[in-house]
């Protein structure tokens, strides 16, 4: 998928095809920044732009022609781009960890071994280490000579969303190129064009995605069970809306604690997906508590069921909810147990 096909991170594709185009990439980099924004599609979009056959340049953004275009990028359709969007090509390699977790020392010495070669066909040999947090400490060492001093021919990217658990001496080595969370508008056409859903679910969902496609497309999977984090967020409004005794409340926790229904989330991934979807109806209550246009609600189809707890909720209230929400996804952060979190949010609300 070319550079132009890739939702949000504009400026940064920007920067990655003028480097390209003037011929001054550094060979050794780290792409950096939450899960699901695109970096491994960027890193593969970036050994197409390297090596496409026909190339456009420059080459406009499609759904905004007016938009500055891209200094450089792949057709997209060529033999070559074919071949490394399918990851078939030979001189574009993605290691990903094992299902420990970990890419260990005999698999990045394999690689090097190749790296040490010329490329069989492209111009440029591009390996792309997914997951990049998953090497081992003496896997990273393995790697630090090749990348203070790539072979001609060939570009190192180091795809994580954790930069912070590579070896400073690796990161020190590898300029980052820092990927941010996608804007909610570009989530809500990503999730009408790539799985079908009308605008009114698609701003749903991207209320609660956090800017990640990743997330957004757990939790498109998630809302066509029975039981969407949406549906349970709002059930625990209603709960904690009028229980005034610890037990009612604490009767809220049975909808968000376990794992995730036919999603295949964790304990603690489940909860956190829970969290955020009860932010955005907090967030909508705002709205509905200030009297503002209804318009402005993201969860429209909502609207109904947020009226109807409301009157429980008024603006202290409903800060004092973010500011539980926020303490209650820090402490998941931090390992905290999530039946734990669980009852003391609800506590909280």
């Amino acid at each position: 998928m070319p550079f132009r096909d890739l939702a949000g991170n504009r400026t940064v594709l920007g920067l990655l095809a003028r480097a390209i185009d003037a011929g001054t990439l550094p060979p050794s980099l780290i792409f950096g920044g939450p899960e699901g924004v695109g970096k491994r599609q960027a890193a593969l979009a970036l050994a197409q732009a390297l090596n496409c056959l026909t190339p456009a340049r420059p080459a406009p953004w499609p759904d905004a022609p007016s938009a500055p275009p891209l200094a450089i990028d792949a057709c997209g359709t060529c033999a070559i781009c074919s071949r490394i969007a399918r990851q078939i090509h030979p001189d574009v390699l993605v290691i990903s960890p094992e299902e420990t977790g970990n890419i260990k020392i005999d698999v990045v010495r394999e690689v090097l071994r190749k790296v040490g070669f010329k490329p069989f066909e492209a111009r440029r040999r591009v390996v792309i280490f997914d997951a990049a947090e998953g090497l081992l400490t003496d896997s990273q060492d393995a790697l630090l000579k090749t990348l203070e001093e790539p072979p001609p021919g060939s570009v190192l990217v180091l795809v994580t969303a954790q930069p912070g658990q590579l070896l400073p001496t690796v990161r020190s080595r590898c300029p980052t190129v820092r990927f941010a969370p996608l804007a909610t508008s570009a989530v809500i056409d990503w999730l009408m064009t790539h799985e079908g859903l009308a605008e009114p679910q698609a701003r749903a969902i991207a209320s609660v995605a956090r800017g990640s496609l990743a997330a957004a497309r757990e939790a498109a999977s998630e809302a066509e069970g029975q039981e969407g984090y949406r549906a349970a967020a709002v059930r625990v409004l209603q709960q904690v809306s009028d229980a005034g005794d610890a037990r009612g409340r604490l009767e809220a926790t049975r909808d968000i604690v376990g794992k995730g229904k036919g999603s295949g989330a964790s304990e603690r991934d489940s909860l956190a997906n829970h969290l955020h979807a009860l932010a955005a109806l907090l967030r909508d209550l705002a709205v509905l508590a200030t009297r503002a246009d209804v318009s402005a609600v993201v969860n429209v189809d909502l609207v109904p069921a947020l009226q109807s707890v409301a009157r429980f909720f008024d603006r202290e209230r409903i800060l004092r909810a973010f500011t539980a929400v926020d303490r209650a996804l820090g402490a998941l952060e931090r390992n905290a147990s999530p039946k734990t979190v669980a009852d003391w949010v609800v506590l909280q609300l």
